[in-house]
């Protein structure tokens, strides 16, 4: 490798190594992954990119800190184990972040290279590392000191903080009211984005740390904040409940059979196997025409789901343009290519009953652009008497979540005016002893801002029970 000065020096003409990808065509007609990740011999020639800067901005860009020219230089000298030690000194989770993460918006959209060509590979490079567990070192494990912490809920942030806790002695218990672990990332992301087996290895991992998971268990009806602090045990919980509860279209036929919220329509897929019934007793319309309501990452993923359950027309209605759809490029990307149709500039007004009681068609009203509001983007405005009917057999909306309810009953804490938890730029809350965070204190946000906020509330906690 050539180096001046001892630091190494990146081939500056070498493009970016293009993603592992199945065939649109193949891959859009069932749940395969899209991305089969790098070869070892890719993953090389992408670490020699790396212009290990002094001041690396991508490790500014990253919201847990992941020490990223360190760990891709581990790369570059072929060891794996080392580099994947450095990602785990700031996340448990590389094989989860190193797929779903928006990096062109944090670490990649940050790198150096990026100014001028395209950036490092940094998502794939983590994933690389992250799909091969075996060669980490197990994890240092401070002695137990005696502390209880109930972690309540099992999604990206409260699985990052209870390996943090774990890590620093406590006894953790994890409390999912699902069957099982992982929160969003198996209700809400499909297969083909994220498998199933790749978030129960990290949930496996998390027992091996000492982690004990009761599923099954919807806090707040099972116990509250007052008999977990009690009569159960525990110095302290963190609240990592999430914002599930779907956003209302609040307009005529949103209660049609056919018409879902996304959250339920990707639960019974991804989570309840409704894509082989009858095989499994989940239930769910395997329609001919579909169309979603919505230009966000959830979107893209219904529309993409029910594009494999043999859906010959699928359609992502957005009442701006794909210009500022919130999606992740890449995923609009892939829609598109797997043969979903974009349509923009409408906003429904109805869903419209077929003969048979169910949902045949939407009304919609198209827009045009005026003015920027509060969000940055330009304001859709409706087109006076521009109204029509789209064909569709199920519709779904996608235009966002509320907080969980659940907060309000585990209790204890204050809460805002839409029922998300108040917490400081630590987690804690109201009460000294609850701390909170994820979405159900941020409102739907990423995955690793969920973890960056689990792993700053280990922090404090560690901090103050420790000190006690």
């Amino acid at each position: 490798m050539p180096q001046v000065n001892g630091r190494f020096v990146p081939d500056m003409k070498s493009p970016r190594t293009p993603d592992n990808e199945e065939p649109a065509e193949e891959r859009a007609h069932d749940f395969r992954p899209v991305d089969k990740g790098f070869t070892k011999e890719m993953a090389l020639a992408e670490a020699e990119r790396c212009m290990d800067c002094k001041k690396p901005l991508c490790v500014e860009g990253c919201p847990v800190n992941i020490k990223i020219p360190k760990f891709i230089e581990k790369i570059r000298e072929q060891d794996f184990g080392a580099a994947l030690d450095i990602i785990h000194e700031d996340s448990m989770l590389p094989a989860i972040c190193g797929r779903v993460c928006p990096q062109e918006n944090q670490c990649e959209g940050r790198c150096i290279r990026g100014k001028k060509s395209e950036p490092v590979a940094i998502g794939q490079l983590e994933r690389f590392l992250g799909d091969q567990p075996e060669l980490a070192s197990k994890p240092q494990m401070k002695p137990a000191n005696g502390k209880k912490v109930a972690v309540i809920g099992s999604g990206p942030s409260g699985i990052t903080c209870a390996g943090e806790l774990a890590r620093n002695g406590f006894d953790v218990t994890v409390f999912e009211a699902f069957f099982t672990g992982g929160g969003v990332l198996v209700y809400g992301i499909p297969e083909f984005r994220l498998p199933k087996a790749v978030v129960k290895r990290e949930i496996d991992g998390l027992k091996e740390l000492g982690v004990k998971f009761e599923f099954n268990s919807v806090m707040g009806n099972l116990a509250n904040a007052d008999e977990l602090l009690g009569e159960k045990g525990f110095d302290a919980i963190y609240v990592a409940t999430g914002a599930g509860l779907p956003k209302f279209l609040n307009i005529p036929g949103e209660n049609l059979p056919n018409v879902y919220f996304a959250n339920e329509y990707l639960t019974r897929v991804n989570l309840m196997k409704a894509n082989k019934f009858p095989e499994y007793d989940t239930p769910t319309k395997h329609a001919k025409q579909v169309v979603v309501f919505g230009g966000g990452n959830v979107a893209m993923d219904a529309v993409r789901t029910a594009k494999r359950l043999g859906a010959e027309r699928a359609i992502i209605a957005y009442r701006r343009t794909e210009a500022e759809m919130p999606a992740r490029r890449a995923e609009l990307h892939h829609a598109k290519a797997e043969g979903v149709e974009v349509m923009p500039l409408v906003s429904p007004l109805e869903f419209i009953a077929g003969e048979d009681g169910n949902v045949c068609a939407v009304k919609v009203q198209k827009m045009e652009l005026g003015e920027p509001d509060a969000s940055g983007r330009r304001r859709p405005i409706p087109i006076e008497g521009a109204i029509e009917e789209i064909p569709c057999d199920v519709a779904i909306s996608a235009i966002g979540t509320n907080a969980n309810p659940f907060a309000k009953k585990i209790g204890g804490m204050d809460l805002n005016k839409w029922g998300y938890i108040v917490a400081d730029e630590n987690g804690r809350t109201s009460n000294p002893r609850i701390w909170a965070g994820g979405d159900i204190v941020t409102g739907a946000a990423t995955v690793i801002l969920a973890m960056g906020a689990g792993k700053t509330a280990a922090a404090s906690i560690t901090e103050t029970l420790t000190a006690e």
